[in-house]
């Protein structure tokens, strides 16, 4: 137990070293005091309660996504019935609440449309996402299953969470937290962002992009009644458009989504200088808009970005190469605002926020400076106390306090974006540091009580650190079990807590046995005292 070769004191000096210097950087920036910048400066990442930044809840409809996979469904049935060889004739496809309806033209094709549609409409997978029944013998009815829309519902939100992050991201904030909360909202938090306005018009953005013909047998007189031609949708032109104020009427099917672009950057137009954004398509993206605009020539096609015509350009050649260009009146922030959203992809459903608040950085700084005076503090008369107590040993216990501090702080400098230091955190450090404590006074009654029984010196304290090790240990056990548990079930403040309270674990058990022990068996070698003072 007190054997302590040179290669293993070492070692955790070394260890010891490596993150208790981590914390450097990070206590002195609170002085305001920054290392040059050709030194490695780790710093410990701050949450939202003491970074400041903003906060916002978002939520989704889930009507929108039943209402989208209508949309989608109503293509397939056309596209599965085409495709079908020979091909299955059918009328026009109706979609009104949960259903899809169409009726064949033939009746007697009806055993071939159902074993096309089966094989489409459910593509083997667990959940059965619509179910297929035939009324009169020649209608096919789709409807959507609850557990279809379930499974639908939360793909789209993990998808939404997603893109949340990668837009995030894309501003340069440091470190946001982005978590899902129940079935339809998403939690942001982003320490250090001062304008929660700017946020929220980024992620109130869908960016979902369309490339659709323009009706052009659509009468102006019927558009402004809101009469569209079957198969058609009225559009509004967005505020910013050369046609604000009025809208036109597009196909509502056979356009081209956004969806397979690869790369979207804001720009200037070489002959008009203004605002734009460019887009570039994958392979598939680009054929498709490449047919398009071969088929379409001479016609007008407009480009819709979340239900607003942005610009209805005519169609003067085709367009190769998979790349288009997008305007509609931006300036130089919000083209850049919309490549940030098409680069990230479209939210696949609308978010609302319904919660938002803003937290100031010199809050924070003062929750910092309050903690920071409590633990001196506190520390102060606790390692006071040990002084007394227990001498030499107390000294030790002191020593251990002091690295345990500090290398809870480096661990989180060393972890950056992986964990984040909160105010429950802090109560968190707190913890760990009067847990390290009992550690030292388990040891130290134990050798006390070692001794009153006549073990010589040596034999007193082994024995003393062998007994209090494994209650000390199982003890940290079942905290770390409960740290787990908060960190993998919580949120937001309770995650922040459970980091700090594992890492202080770790390190606390490591100063107050290992070190201590380290440091004990050094000194009895050195001096072979006949009597310890306890």
């Amino acid at each position: 137990m007190l054997d302590f070769p040179l290669w293993k004191r070492v070692f955790l000096w070394t260890l010891t070293l490596v993150f208790a210097l981590s914390a450097i950087p990070s206590l002195l920036s609170l002085g305001g005091v920054n290392l040059p910048s050709q030194l490695p400066s780790p710093m410990v990442n701050l949450g939202l309660d003491l970074a400041g930044g903003s906060h916002l809840m978002l939520e989704a409809d889930p009507r929108q996504v039943a209402s989208q996979r209508l949309e989608v469904m109503e293509d397939t049935v056309r596209s599965t019935m085409r495709d079908a060889e020979p091909r299955i004739r059918i009328g026009d496809v109706s979609a009104r609440g949960r259903t899809v309806s169409f009726l064949l033209d033939d009746p007697a094709d009806i055993d071939r449309a159902r074993d096309a549609l089966s094989q489409a409409i459910n593509g083997g997978g667990s959940v059965r996402e619509w179910d297929l029944t035939v009324v009169d013998g020649s209608r096919i009815v789709l409807t959507q299953t609850r557990a279809g829309l379930d499974v639908a519902v939360d793909n789209a939100m993990d998808s939404a969470t997603e893109v949340v992050r990668k837009r995030i991201d894309a501003l340069g904030t440091r470190e946001p937290t982005i978590i899902r909360q129940g079935d339809t909202r998403i939690v942001v938090d982003v320490p250090g962002l001062k304008d929660p306005q700017a946020l929220k018009d980024l992620l109130g953005k869908t960016a979902e992009l369309e490339f659709k013909l323009v009706d052009q047998t659509a009468l102006q007189s019927d558009i402004q009644q809101g009469i569209a031609p079957p198969g058609s949708e009225i559009v509004p032109y967005a505020p910013t458009s050369p046609g604000a104020g009025s809208s036109i009427a597009v196909r509502r099917l056979g356009g081209i989504r956004g969806n397979s672009l690869t790369n979207a950057q804001q720009s200037n137009d070489p002959q008009t200088n203004e605002p734009v954004v460019n887009i570039t398509f994958d392979s598939e993206g680009g054929a498709k808009f490449a047919r398009l605009t071969k088929d379409n020539v001479n016609k007008p096609f407009a480009i819709i970005l979340d239900g607003q015509v942005l610009s209805a350009p005519n169609i003067n050649e085709p367009i190769y190469g998979g790349t288009a260009q997008i305007s509609g009146g931006f300036t130089v922030d919000s083209a850049n605002e919309l490549a940030i959203a098409l680069r990230s992809g479209a939210l696949p459903v609308d978010l609302t926020v319904v919660e938002e608040s803003s937290i100031s950085a010199e809050l924070g700084a003062d929750s910092i400076e309050k903690g920071a005076i409590a633990m001196v503090v506190g520390m102060g008369l606790l390692m006071l106390y040990m002084l007394i107590t227990y001498g030499r040993f107390g000294v030790y216990t002191n020593a251990a306090l002091i690295l345990n501090l500090l290398m809870i702080l480096g661990t989180l400098a060393l972890l950056g974006p992986l964990a984040a230091l909160t105010l429950p955190g802090i109560a968190g450090l707190v913890l760990t540091v009067g847990a390290a404590v009992d550690a030292n006074v388990l040891i130290n009654e134990r050798i006390r009580e070692e001794r009153a029984k006549g073990r010589r010196v040596v034999q007193a304290v082994e024995q003393g650190y062998k007994e209090s090790s494994s209650a000390i240990f199982d003890a940290n056990i079942t905290n770390v079990i409960a740290a787990v548990l908060m960190f993998l079930f919580g949120s937001g403040p309770v995650r922040g807590f459970a980091v700090v309270l594992m890492i202080g674990i770790v390190t606390s058990v490591f100063t107050a046995v290992t070190l201590t022990r380290m440091w004990v068996a050094g000194w009895l070698r050195k001096k072979r005292p006949s009597d310890i003072v306890l």
